[in-house]
């Protein structure tokens, strides 16, 4: 711990006992230690007023980095350990509890969506004030509807009943609304802009929702052919303009 400590100039945080917690300038230590550009540090508050953040933006835009890297630096500075972060104030947390990526359990004939379900349904019923809850992407494993029910469904019982302090990253943008009628949600983003055909990923978490998903814009990156790109926004044009009222 110490030789990382000073290697990796970490900073020793503060372990206090009135609730909440503020990280200032927080990092990932795996993701900063891979990287060969600067990692965009981000900061977090907790406290009697937020305790749960609705967090948007598009994929590989760094909404699962700013969760996984919270949840480190608690974890750290629970252990003992500085921590990746220009400063850390910790107060009280019994448990971390994640509901991140996906798994199939085959050999159970469980779905990844029963999984999800499954871990979803663990901390709803494990989580209590003092907890720290991350739930990336609930609901995303069925309808969109069904999908969208559920995960705000599992975001008002976290910020009505659990009282968790929650990072609950979504794509769904009616959860946006959550904030409107619960005083204890904020929304923040991770943000990205095009520049010609390029797509450039800030990595600064941002208040308010985001505004778009630039998922065609990553499916371009991911080197998706241009025929299938091309007819997927004649798709989504024809969506967009058979929603409007």
């Amino acid at each position: 711990f110490a030789e990382r400590a000073q290697a990796l100039d970490w900073t020793m945080p503060r372990l206090r006992e009135e609730p909440g917690i503020r990280i200032e300038r927080g990092r990932h230590p795996v993701v900063e230690a891979v990287r060969d550009a600067p990692f965009e540090p981000n900061d977090l508050v907790f406290d009697d007023d937020v305790r749960m953040y609705v967090i948007t933006g598009p994929n590989m835009g760094g909404k699962s980095t700013f969760m996984r890297q919270n949840a480190l630096i608690v974890l750290l500075a629970c252990i003992g350990s500085f921590v990746p972060a220009l400063r850390a104030d910790i107060g009280p947390i019994d448990r971390i509890l994640t509901r991140i990526g996906a798994g199939d359990d085959l050999a159970r004939g469980q779905s990844t969506f029963m999984v999800e379900m499954a871990e979803t349904s663990f901390i709803l019923r494990n989580a209590g004030a003092q907890s720290f809850v991350l739930m990336d992407e609930i609901g995303r494993g069925t309808s969109t509807y069904d999908g969208l029910a559920l995960a705000q469904a599992c975001a008002e019982a976290l910020a009505d009943g659990n009282r968790a302090y929650c990072l609950f990253a979504t794509h769904y943008f009616e959860l946006t609304a959550l904030p409107d009628s619960h005083a204890g949600a904020r929304n923040v983003h991770l943000d990205a802009v095009e520049h010609g055909e390029q797509l450039i990923f800030m990595h600064a978490v941002k208040d308010g929702p985001a505004n778009r998903s630039f998922g065609l814009q990553v499916a371009a990156l991911a080197g998706l052919p241009k025929p299938v790109l091309q007819n997927a926004r004649q798709v989504l044009a024809r969506l967009e303009n058979k929603s409007q009222p």
